[in-house]
């Protein structure tokens, strides 16, 4: 898409992450001060996730929340359930990434909701929000629908992933 709205030019694909970040902050800046071209004017500026992020599903896999560059703030909320009879907690694993399976993604942190009343598998459920804000800090939440009882975590910055973490992470998934 980007190579059809250019004109069918190639399409650059190494980038000077300082270059690109130098000419976003002069863009915001024409934009909020009003100066600058009608490009310029028009333009807009997204802060977006730079990996997915999910839960541990199923004991080995991932599943995604919020995919990788949606813009922030955002929230997504949805129901899961008890994986075993009688089941007393619900553990949370929170991880970064694109691989279906958690063992190839990035792990940032995890927490336990407890109190979980003696059911059959599936019967209980548990309602999990990932929320980020305009901070990119990330606040992941637990509910068990039946009694209400609650917890979560917050997770600053990106759960300390560099930026060679995400591109090993993005070639990973490429090939």
């Amino acid at each position: 898409m980007l190579s059809e709205f250019f004109d069918r030019k190639p399409l650059c694909k190494s980038i000077n992450a300082d270059e690109a970040v130098a000419y976003g902050a002069a863009v915001l800046a024409a934009n909020l001060s009003g100066n600058g071209n009608k490009a310029v004017k028009d333009m807009i500026l997204l802060d977006v996730i730079p990996l997915s992020l999910g839960i541990k599903s199923k004991g080995r896999y991932m599943r995604v929340m919020i995919p990788r560059n949606t813009p922030i703030p955002t929230m997504k909320e949805e129901d899961c359930s008890t994986m075993h009879d009688n089941q007393k907690n619900v553990k949370v694993c929170v991880y970064q990434g694109e691989c279906d399976e958690v063992k190839d993604n990035i792990f940032s942190d995890e927490f336990a909701l407890h109190g979980v009343p003696p059911a059959p598998a599936r019967q209980e459920k548990v309602k999990v929000c990932f929320s980020i804000d305009a901070n990119g800090i990330l606040d992941v939440s637990a509910e068990l629908v039946s009694t209400g009882n609650k917890r979560s975590i917050v997770i600053a910055g990106s759960g300390n992933v560099s930026k060679d973490d995400i591109e090993k992470m993005l070639k990973k998934v490429e090939l």
